[in-house]
């Protein structure tokens, strides 16, 4: 490349990380677990189909994919599915049972004898979206694997019943239902796996009801496991409407382990976790015992089932994932709350955790190394990549090279981000001249943008595209009250923050006023649609599977999961019916001046098509001409998995920004903007 750096104007940079080679490395591996002493995971395949296929890594440090195509392990229960596979080491060598994609069946299957294939062990069921599990477990010595199971009972979203069941192992259920021993009842909306205590004796779980979501309430329940298999009358023993427990488990030494945000931050406590006490009143002999005191959150939000911020060892210490505005691995000692965080590169942890012994393994990733499959010994303190290990696909100078800031918003209050300039080793812009930024408004909306490497991201500063990437309030990570900033604010505290960061990188000299763009998906594609909508900050926005009609979406148009969810972010709707018209960008398609793209999968179940054509539509009606493209995917849902796809859309996103900016990127092909 020499040392010659040229001078060319920002967003005409030449870059290798081009839109298929940012796809080709789109996902990550996660779900990790031991089968033995043998570490497994889920790894996404993009080109092939998007699918997810199970992973080993062998004595000999090699990794072999365990199913080949067209096996997808992958859940769908509350569509954002959760833990798909459990394994053990049976007497023939690994048994592994999964969730398939395509059927939502459980499988069995012994690699040692591929020319078998995977058995079924759970029917279809054609009624509504069918029967789906998640998050099993297993129990060898009784034949059987106890999981969630989700069984729709006619054909709306909210037709289903979720409970604790369990499923032979001997393929007995695979055509009848009858088979499946169903251990809670469904008094509960949702629930996750069970986790059993070391004795076998005992069983705890979480569960919570509409209109909460789990980060807002959750209940955690225990009961006895009686000798014939079955569970006892579970009993309440934390938790309740205004606190959240993220994850429950056992220690080693027979106490209940759990994660609380009763403190305002996700914390870890200590139970008895008894299922009755001496007197039969239920309570526990002692109260619970806070481990650690810190404003960090060892927790998270339960978007999928079956996630771990925490695992007990066998030595009695508790390794954690925990941090403020990031997520580090480390060993807490529960008697002194003294934790040690690892040593290594890496900067942001998964809640996903699995131990054997002093090892403990998860996934993890930084700004200079995407994410990888990482083994701690807890005794010696050393980590190393045991799986995914990540090689550059370009030289590492065309990396960004990230920010860490916190902006002042409305009212003087925090707002959290994370500044991508542009970047690349060879090419700089004329002096006179500021970049063009765009905002990144992050999904759920309870989540967090993890600040680790995304060729995504440096797809576009690579050519000389600045990003913003804002974890406005609401955000994870924070503590609850940060998280309780966008109750009934949906549409305004996410909005006044992303333009709060857009406005201050202006003003300071960061970014171009003129420039400046907004981009999302699903709840980010809310506040992009709401920030084109409400705000003059923008000269253009990307909106991709978005959430744009409130008064459609929260009545069966998306799954059982969310569709109570605006009752916390907008408000009640009994009380505010009209708030949902007022906030709705559909309603107010007409305010829209800047050009926009939108794209969408047109499987989406979560935030289905209709809610794009509603809102176009509702621009034609009202005669607006606004530049703008819609650009639709056959066989994708709530969020994009093909390569194919992912190449599409951004492309589109970057020739977008090059046509309303004025760039010049070098060999993207055009979007045709119509009006």
């Amino acid at each position: 490349m020499g040392d010659t750096v040229q001078t060319l104007a920002y967003g005409s940079w030449p870059s290798p990380i081009d839109a298929a080679l940012a796809a080709a490395h789109d996902g990550h591996p996660d779900f990790v677990g031991f089968v033995g002493d043998e570490a497994w995971w889920t790894e996404p395949r993009p080109a092939e189909g998007g699918r997810r296929t199970l992973v080993r890594r062998l004595a000999d440090g090699t990794e072999e994919s365990v199913l080949p195509a067209p096996w997808n392990v992958r859940s769908r229960v509350m569509e954002y599915g959760g833990q798909p596979w459990t394994g053990t080491l049976g007497e023939d060598g690994p048994l592994v049972v999964f969730v398939n994609f395509a059927d939502q069946r459980l499988y069995a299957y012994e690699p040692a004898d591929p020319g078998s294939g995977p058995r079924p062990l759970t029917p279809v069921s054609s009624v509504g979206g069918g029967l789906r599990w998640v998050d099993p477990r297993m129990r060898l010595e009784h034949g059987e694997v106890w999981c969630v199971l989700e069984e729709f009972t006619g054909d709306g979203p909210s037709d289903v019943r979720r409970l604790v069941a369990a499923v032979p192992l001997d393929g007995s259920a695979a055509d009848d239902r009858a088979a499946v021993r169903e251990l809670t009842d469904d008094r509960h909306r949702f629930v996750t796996g069970p986790r059993i205590s070391p004795d076998g004796r005992r069983a705890a779980w979480l569960a919570w009801d509409h209109p909460r979501m789990p980060w807002d309430g959750t209940e955690l329940l225990v009961a006895e496991v009686t000798s014939d298999g079955t569970l006892g009358g579970p009993r309440t023993v934390a938790g309740g409407p205004d606190e959240a427990i993220a994850q429950a488990d056992w220690g080693r030494d027979g106490s209940l382990l759990y994660s609380s945000d009763r403190t305002g931050w996700w914390n870890l406590y200590r139970a008895s976790g008894d299922a009755t006490d001496s007197d039969g009143t239920g309570g526990d002999a002692e109260p619970p015992f806070l481990l650690c005191t810190r404003e960090q959150e060892f927790g998270g939000p339960l978007w999928t089932v079956g996630r771990r911020w925490f695992a007990p060892l066998d030595s009695g210490l508790i390794a954690v994932v925990h941090g403020r505005g990031a997520a580090v691995l480390g060993i807490l000692d529960p008697e002194s709350g003294e934790v040690v965080d690892a040593a290594g590169p890496w900067t942001e942890y998964e809640p996903t955790l699995a131990v054997d012994g002093s090892r403990v393994v998860t996934v993890a990733a930084s700004p200079r190394s995407a994410y990888e499959v990482v083994e701690l010994d807890a005794r010696t303190g050393r980590a190393r990549v045991v799986g995914a290990r990540h090689d550059d696909p370009v030289d590492p100078a065309y990396y960004p090279e990230p920010q860490i800031r916190t902006f002042t918003g409305p009212a003087g209050r925090e707002i959290h981000a994370h500044i991508y300039p542009p970047h690349h080793p060879g090419h700089v812009a004329p002096g006179d001249v500021l970049p063009p930024y765009v905002v990144w408004a992050h999904g759920g909306p309870t989540g967090r943008a993890p600040l680790v490497l995304d060729l995504q991201i440096a797809y576009f500063t690579s050519r000389g595209i600045g990003v913003a990437e804002v974890n406005y309030g609401g955000s994870t990570g924070y503590g609850r009250e940060y998280r309780n900033r966008l109750r009934e604010q949906w549409g305004v505290v996410d909005v006044e923050d992303c333009a709060a960061v857009a406005l201050a990188l202006a003003e300071e000299g960061t970014a171009d006023r003129d420039r400046l763009a907004v981009r999302g998906g699903s709840a980010g594609g809310w506040t992009a649609a709401a920030s084109l909508v409400g705000t003059d900050v923008y000269a253009c926005g990307t909106i991709l599977y978005p959430v744009l009609d409130l008064v459609g979406w929260g009545v069966g148009e998306t799954h059982d999961f969310e569709s109570q969810y605006l009752e916390s972010l907008i408000g009640p709707r009994a009380e505010v019916p009209a708030r949902y018209a007022e906030r709705s960008p559909t309603e107010h398609a007409d305010k829209v001046t800047a050009p926009f793209l939108l794209l969408q999968g047109l499987d989406d179940v979560i935030c289905p098509p209709a809610q794009c054509e509603r809102f176009l539509a509702r621009l034609e009606e009202r005669a607006r001409s606004v530049p703008h493209a819609y650009l639709t995917f056959e066989g994708e849902g709530h969020g994009f998995r093909r390569t194919d796809t992912m190449v599409r859309a951004l492309e589109a996103e970057l020739s977008l920004y090059a046509q309303v900016f004025g760039l010049n990127p070098p060999g993207v092909p055009a979007l045709e903007l119509v009006k």
